[in-house]
């Protein structure tokens, strides 16, 4: 007897392919991919580590970076590993969802081009909403079936978001630790223990770095909002920097883009929409016929639960930042995802059986189909812009080495990080989000190894150490070095 794929893994399997025929071929890597691998290549002098960072991801790509300097072979594990993820992830919504719902609710995020372009970045966004998904989940099994397994599974999965970005693993738990507090069935010492703890393991890292490097968790957290450019209440901007950039750039700072047109963009402005409808109709539901009364309670928390932590992880970004980057809302399309899944099984269910139930269904599946393409379009556009920006980093580092620059060296000016990456140089900055020296340390520098400045007309800065240097054109890219 033939064997049927599971649908979950078949959306795994779909995933890996389109992230290998699309988003490995030919990326180099970005600017602060060079900054998370530098943390762990032994190659490479380790690139200025600002506050807002966090070192999972350097830890997730640490054993192939050390094994081989292949980008190929970094994007290839990365691919097939986050593929791997996705299915473990949403496995856990399996006994809460059914197996299409939960299928269908990997689905939909899998085929948005951001969690493609994500999934072999050396980037931590993506990461973190399946983290996001796997911990909702086991908080939700954990209602009625508090074992060790799912606590561990509870702690684990909120661990691993703190050590990918300890703030936002806060703001995950945030909704769990006040449904422990509010709703009975929740309120266990064992469920909120292993909360707690998850967030105390993955979150010891970067706290002990906190001290050492920035001066405690509070000089840490300011720093990170000068990085950032001064989180506050920021309502309007910073939602519309979000739509603007939903279909790229990567980077949105300052966003100053025109909107999407409708068309590409739809799909965003109803998503509240039918996450609110997914809500009002989970707590409105009918649970009389359940044989068992917690089954009701249970479908409703798998509804509410992830739509609550989506919003609390959408909120900074969404409401303290005047920029935006399509990645930074991929752990609120995932949860999100899982609601909007379940209002979508049970709408052909709304009609008696016969045509209307087939009709309602085959309009579902022209709108999915229409999501997709569109999703699809949007991917090969985003992954030719970020290969076009990395390969200039490729090429103005070819520049350098032909202008004899060999490590140790040292580069600094725009784009300087990416740069010396590629180059095998150190980096660094006078000014701007990763200033970590000064003019006069920099001349120094230069007295006793080689050494580039990067000019940007752009910018138009030019140290005043490095004006009587000779300047070189870099072929393929738009700048300028200046080399003693």
């Amino acid at each position: 007897m033939r064997r049927i794929v599971p649908p979950l893994a078949a959306v795994a399997a779909a995933y890996a392919v389109l992230q290998l025929c699309y988003a490995v071929a030919h990326m180099d890597l970005g600017w602060d991919e060079s900054v998370y691998l530098s943390q762990v290549d032994p190659r490479s002098p380790a690139a200025y580590f600002s506050a807002p960072r966090s070192r999972g991801i350097s830890f997730l790509a640490a054993p192939v970076v050390a094994l081989t300097p292949s980008t190929t072979a970094l994007r290839v594990t990365l691919a097939l590993l986050s593929s791997a993820a996705l299915y473990g992830a949403f496995a856990v919504w399996r006994p809460l969802l059914g197996r299409g719902r939960t299928a269908l609710a990997a689905a939909l995020f899998a085929g948005l081009w951001i969690t493609v372009l994500s999934g072999p970045e050396v980037m931590p966004n993506l990461w973190i909403a399946l983290a996001a998904v796997a911990a909702t989940g086991f908080f939700v099994q954990a209602r009625n079936s508090a074992d060790g397994r799912t606590l561990a599974g509870l702690a684990a999965a909120l661990a691993a978001a703190a050590l990918l970005r300890a703030p936002d693993a806060v703001w995950l738990a945030l909704p769990l630790l006040a449904t422990c507090a509010t709703v009975r069935a929740w309120r266990r010492p064992r469920v909120v223990a292993a909360v707690l703890g998850g967030l105390v393991a993955g979150g010891a890292q970067w706290t002990v770095e906190a001290y050492v490097r920035f001066g405690g968790i509070a000089r840490r957290l300011a720093d990170s909002s000068d990085t950032e450019g001064g989180m506050g209440a920021h309502l309007g901007a910073g939602l519309t920097a979000a739509r603007r950039s939903l279909n790229g750039p990567q980077l949105c700072r300052p966003c100053r883009i025109a909107n999407p047109s409708l068309t590409h963009s739809l799909w965003w402005l109803l998503l509240p929409v039918l996450v609110a409808a997914a809500c009002t109709l989970a707590l409105r539901r009918d649970t009389r016929a359940a044989s068992d009364s917690r089954a009701g309670s249970d479908t409703r928390a798998a509804v509410l639960l992830p739509a609550a932590c989506a919003l609390s992880l959408a909120a900074p970004y969404l409401l303290l930042l005047d920029y935006s980057a399509p990645r930074f809302l991929l752990p609120a399309y995932a949860l999100l995802a899982l609601p909007v899944a379940d209002l979508a099984a049970r709408a052909p269910a709304a009609f008696r059986a016969g045509p209307r139930r087939w009709a309602v269904a085959a309009v579902l599946c022209a709108v999915l189909a229409a999501h997709l393409s569109v999703q699809l379009k949007e991917l090969r556009v985003n992954t030719a812009d970020a290969r076009d920006t990395a390969v200039r980093y490729r090429r103005a580092a070819e520049g350098l080495r032909r202008l004899g620059l060999s490590a140790p060296c040292t580069v600094t000016g725009p784009r300087a990080q990416p740069v010396a990456y590629a180059a095998g140089c150190a980096s660094a900055q006078t000014m701007g989000n990763n200033r970590s020296t000064t003019d006069a340390a920099l001349a120094r520098t230069a007295r006793r190894m080689p050494m580039a400045v990067l000019y940007d007309p752009a910018d138009a800065y030019l140290p005043p150490y490095a004006r009587t240097w000779r300047a070189h054109e870099l072929p393929g890219t738009d700048w300028t070095a200046y080399v003693p």
